[in-house]
């Protein structure tokens, strides 16, 4: 029969201070509080998991109406764009007719 060292010092000292009890173990006991916290820390974890997980999907369904909408934005942007220059263009061709004109009809010297 083999005993451990922390047996073998615990009977040690009783035998020394004149004991003859044997120190309880309170093992089991222990074990199950460990297992009792475990399985708080691990239930824990797992709603932490869980909130985590649904903060994720919000914001993957906000970054997806944020796409939707910046492509909404950027199509419009192009529209505008595409009308100014529309009305510059003909600007443009008004204000070369106008200088044409004006050239045209300045008197000679």
């Amino acid at each position: 029969m083999c005993i451990s060292s922390s047996e073998w010092n615990a009977s040690r000292i009783l035998y020394i201070s004149g004991q003859k009890q044997k120190p309880k173990r309170s093992r089991i006991q222990v074990h199950r509080r460990k297992k009792s916290e475990e399985k708080a820390a691990w239930k824990d974890m797992e709603l932490r998991n869980l909130k985590l997980y649904m903060e994720n999907m919000s914001i993957l369904e906000e970054n997806e109406k944020l796409k939707k909408k910046a492509n909404l934005l950027h199509q419009e942007n192009l529209a505008l764009m595409s009308e100014f220059q529309k009305k510059f263009s003909q600007l443009d061709r008004v204000s070369t007719t106008l200088n044409l004109l004006l050239l045209h009809k300045q008197p000679c010297q």
